[in-house]
């Protein structure tokens, strides 16, 4: 090993304080670094490259829908913003204002997007005139500014990437439909890319979106039984259209209110997969987004034929799949450590033995399981391995999600279970807010998280306050 390398180093265990691994695994796998604006974070070209994979995933799925990309502006004029009265009130918190151009004061206040429904329906009032000109179905892949006061790397940053879709349709059922249609696109995503299960359903009033009539939620549960807000798709119904007299001619030639959505999911996806699915030696990232699927390790590289049996293996691999030959002096350990801490689902290890029977060693990240295989059919060895990684990681998250949700059917019990039991409660409410507040304020935060789409019976009383109830909540408490 060189003189100036150092062996991976130690990641908090995350029993010990969760928090901290958290911090060591996006540092030391090189994900991010922290900038010299506070809140802010730069994202590394590891961590970028998973951006890039979840981003063409999406990107795919979202075009098959019709969906098609475009870009607004970084600035909202804030008479703009004010259109929308519950929509301003929303994010006037959170918003960074721009009052200078150069060395000019500006005559109206530029608000860096937080969002971008209403330069949307800027936009949409000018190109929608008649039915023929609907579906409007945009996205725009983009970042945006919300002035947060406790940050974390890709969980809550002041500036973020995401995307955010933006559509307009002829009727309330269409537009219910595409919102539906992305959240369930979203969830599909989680599960067949990320590895990662979800609890979906409707936000309850005081949780939804500002100025949406309804919001609709991704909940995936992290390692430690926290819940982290994967993704939302909202139905605002006409109330946006109305604030910027969007209109269009129906077919009976009648002047109609078109219906909107948005949707979005963000870089927050990154920290779902390093809670999710990371240990103690550091990531586990799903094949399906892996800047690396598979690290090539060659065993006394410095032996005759070795490395060059190395580069032919890379050579066939990389037709198919995303590899890292790693050739460097650093000793075989380091490297091993190296690609464990990085999360690279498989590593592959030649060496001269491994080349006189023909083989090679396949060592998963997850099970951390050797397979020896011959090199005659190593290309399809591979793709099973990966597909196994998957699923493995699949099935072990919805073990902890099945192992972290508990039911509450009593106010003593819905406490009980806060206090002692990390993870998802399953409870009645009443539909009154003010439950909501009084049970986040006894359990130090513990918050609706959804209505699932599939509600179960666990008694007819509210959990909090007694009376009727009317629907099950899922709580829990989030990032």
């Amino acid at each position: 090993m060189a003189n100036d390398k150092k062996m991976v180093e130690q990641i908090t265990a995350m029993d010990t304080d969760f928090a901290q691994w958290y911090t060591d695994v996006v540092k030391k796998a090189e994900l991010v670094d922290y900038s010299g604006v506070k809140g802010c974070m730069i994202i590394r070209p590891y961590g970028y490259a998973i951006w890039e994979n979840i981003q063409h995933d999406l990107d795919t799925r979202f075009k098959k829908f019709g969906v098609e990309n475009m870009y607004m502006p970084l600035f909202i004029p804030e008479s703009l913003l004010q259109k929308e009265k519950d929509h301003v009130e929303g994010f006037a918190p959170e918003c960074a204002i721009v009052t200078i151009g150069g060395q000019n004061k500006l005559a109206e206040r530029l608000m860096v997007r937080p969002t971008s429904e209403t330069l949307f329906c800027e936009h949409y009032k000018n190109i929608i005139h008649s039915y023929r000109d609907l579906p409007k179905l945009y996205n725009q892949w983009c970042n945006v500014v919300r002035w947060e006061k406790t940050t974390r790397p890709f969980l809550r940053t002041s500036e973020f990437l995401w995307q955010e879709g933006h559509t307009m349709h002829e009727n309330e059922e269409q537009a219910v439909e595409e919102t539906l249609q992305m959240l369930k696109c979203y969830e599909d995503f989680y599960r067949e890319t990320l590895a990662i299960p979800a609890v979906t359903g409707r936000k309850t009033d005081k949780e939804k979106f500002a100025g949406a009539r309804e919001t609709y939620t991704i909940e995936p549960m992290m390692h430690n039984g926290v819940a982290l807000q994967g993704g939302t798709s909202h139905y605002f119904g006409d109330g946006f259209t109305k604030a910027f007299d969007i209109t269009y001619t129906d077919r009976e030639n009648q002047v109609r209110y078109p219906h909107q959505t948005s949707w979005g999911v963000s870089t927050r996806m990154i920290g779902a997969i390093i809670m999710t699915h990371g240990d103690d030696n550091g990531l586990i990232l799903p094949p399906k987004v892996a800047p690396i699927q598979v690290a090539i390790i060659p065993v006394a590289q410095h032996k005759e034929g070795v490395l060059e049996k190395a580069g032919e293996l890379k050579a066939l691999l990389s037709e198919k799949f995303r590899v890292k030959l790693d050739d460097s002096d650093n000793s075989t350990g380091w490297k091993y450590s190296q690609y464990e801490m990085k999360g690279v689902p498989l590593r592959l290890e030649i060496g001269p033995r491994d080349i006189e029977n023909n083989s090679c060693v396949l060592v998963s990240r997850v099970s951390r399981q050797k397979t020896f295989v011959s090199l005659d059919n190593l290309v399809e060895e591979v793709e099973k391995a990966l597909v196994s990684v998957h699923e493995e990681l699949l099935a072990r998250a919805e073990k902890n999600l099945a192992e972290k949700t508990s039911v509450a059917a009593s106010h003593e019990e819905f406490l009980d279970i806060a206090e002692n039991r990390p993870g998802f409660i399953k409870a009645m409410w009443c539909g009154d807010s003010a439950c909501e507040d009084q049970l986040k304020d006894e359990t130090g935060g513990v918050k609706s998280r959804c209505i699932p789409f599939v509600e179960e019976h666990i008694s007819d009383k509210c959990v909090c306050c007694g009376k009727p109830a009317k629907h099950m909540v899922v709580w829990g408490r989030q990032y």
